[in-house]
């Protein structure tokens, strides 16, 4: 039977702290390099999701959601500034499918703001201009949001929260900001509000898929 290391040489990996998940021999990755051709290209008609993310994401608020999405058959693009390795606060590493500049909002159903550290992947993001861009382009057109943890920064940064019922971590000032700008915060493990969904940490990731999840039944009925 093939080694571990093996494994990771054949998908061009180091050390096991590159890898997304190592279960025994088998391995996991939601790196561009081991997805299969038809997960990196959508399907015409086929329900996609776009995440915008970048370096020190929460690792289980990129790979939960992905694997979920992906297991209902559903495209997903993981974008970032540019489509260098980028890494979790955790060490797991992804290689995105688009930078943000290649993200045509139009192609894509869902869209997906995770969290991470603070001054890491959410204030990344939401000091791009294109990514702002982007979520003003979903909200604007009242397309389904699905934002966590930190994730609300690029909304905020947006000018996209003024009276919408949200969520959001506890801490860091994300609330107050949120406040701010005009939000009605909740500190609940999910709030939904219109096409928005929102939660607050890691911990209330089944609360917020679950949620996340109608709206894709919703679109797979049309």
């Amino acid at each position: 039977m093939p080694s571990s290391q093996g494994h990771l040489h054949r998908l061009g990996l180091s050390s096991p702290s590159e890898i997304a998940v190592l279960l025994g021999d088998s391995v996991i990755s939601p790196s561009r390099q081991f997805m299969r051709e038809e997960e990196r290209m959508s399907p015409k008609g086929k329900i996609s999701a776009v995440m915008l993310t970048a370096d020190l994401f929460e690792d289980l608020e990129v790979f939960y959601p992905y694997f979920r999405l992906l297991e209902e058959g559903i495209h997903v693009d993981i974008s970032a500034p540019d489509k260098g390795h980028i890494h979790g606060e955790r060490g797991y590493e992804i290689v995105p499918s688009k930078s943000f500049s290649e993200v045509v909002s139009d192609d894509y159903d869902l869209l997906l703001l995770p969290g991470g550290d603070p001054n890491g992947a959410p204030s990344t993001v939401r000091r791009n201009p294109v990514a702002q861009r982007i979520a003003k382009d979903f909200m604007t057109r009242n397309r389904p949001v699905a934002s966590i943890c930190h994730g609300p920064y690029t909304l905020i940064s947006a000018g996209l929260v003024k009276d919408r019922k949200m969520t959001s971590f506890w801490g860091d000032g994300v609330p107050q900001e949120l406040v701010k700008a005009g939000a009605n915060y909740v500190d609940a493990e999910v709030v939904v509000d219109g096409n928005l969904v929102t939660s607050r940490f890691p911990g209330d990731l089944p609360a917020f898929m679950r949620e996340v999840m109608k709206i894709i039944r919703k679109l797979q009925m049309g």
